[in-house]
């Protein structure tokens, strides 16, 4: 691969971002896909230099997506907080896990009389309804308890046909048991996952469990695997490619994590490059154990600015 990194003995490892390389990595693609947490923001505060960066890109005439696994969020919703932090982005740049799940479900025809439990916020419930399907549960459920009494049978609506599960910071036992056991009684009923990452930037000071948590307990509880729709799955990338009718080869994928970001972009076909703004630092990034190297890696997403400048 030109300029893509070093070879040794057999295993690719990254390449530290150059004037020369980043000139060769711009060149040679037109759509940029960038990760949000760690990448763009940290918490609600805009990362330096983010802003400028992204307009540079747009002004030499590359396209910009926001592929993000954060469900809680709506792209209605995610549009906003572009704005609130004064970047323009419209909400057809955005694509969400949240929109991932919707669109799993629409895409493998789920059939429109079953209902989908969400473990997870406003933002899944708000993709769901805006592809038309009835979704049950949410934030809605979040102070409800269940009843431990003897000879007590747990009702639950047996049209219900998926359980997506996502972050969700109402995470109680009520929940828990409606989405368990609507998958384990109703019969095929999809166990579909947002994403699993283990943690996230709740904060720009710390990381805070992230939805693989809430994952985890149904796939403990229900002793099944889930379909997962965000990254690394490629399920988002059909979207992308429909849209743009633009190769993986000409595309980049921008992150901080390497099992989600790094590993997305490889598994599509993109050229990578880690930010070390987020989740990997660069000890990580260089331990021996590590085996998903990107091309590139930079210590921030504005170091573009500097070595692309004069």
């Amino acid at each position: 691969m030109e300029d893509c990194g070093d070879v040794d003995g057999g295993v690719r490892t990254a390449r530290l971002l150059s004037r020369e390389s980043v000139k060769a990595l711009v060149d040679s693609v037109e759509v940029f896909l960038f990760d949000c947490d760690g990448v763009i923001w940290k918490g609600d505060n805009l990362i330096d230099g983010v802003a400028q960066t992204l307009e540079m890109l747009r002004s030499m005439g590359k396209k910009l997506v926001f592929v993000t696994n954060n469900a809680t969020k709506s792209r209605k919703q995610y549009a906003k907080k572009f704005h609130s932090l004064g970047l323009a982005v419209s909400e057809d740049e955005i694509f969400s896990s949240s929109y991932a799940a919707a669109m799993f479900l629409k895409t493998n025809n789920f059939p429109p009389e079953k209902k989908v439990y969400v473990i997870g916020e406003e933002g899944l419930l708000e993709e769901l309804e805006l592809a038309g399907f009835t979704a049950l549960g949410g934030p809605e459920d979040g102070n409800k308890r269940v009843v431990l009494e003897s000879n007590f049978l747990f009702e639950h609506d047996k049209s219900v046909g998926a359980v997506v599960v996502g972050l969700d910071h109402y995470i109680n036992y009520y929940k828990l048991m409606y989405g368990t056991l609507c998958i384990r009684e109703n019969p095929g009923c999809l166990f579909i996952a947002t994403n699993c990452d283990a943690m996230r930037h709740a904060t720009n000071l710390q990381e805070w469990p992230g939805a693989g948590c809430v994952v985890g307990a149904v796939r403990g509880s229900t002793q099944k695997e889930p379909i997962v729709v965000g990254k690394p799955s490629t399920f988002m990338m059909n979207f992308l490619l429909k849209k743009f009718q633009i190769p993986t080869s000409k595309m980049c994928m921008v992150g901080d994590r390497l099992d989600t970001d790094i590993l997305f972009g490889q598994n599509s076909g993109c050229k990578t490059l880690l930010v070390l703004t987020g989740v990997t630092t660069l000890p990580v990034l260089e331990d021996p154990t590590n085996n998903i190297q990107p091309d590139y890696y930079t210590g921030n997403l504005s170091d573009f600015l500097e070595l692309l400048g004069p």
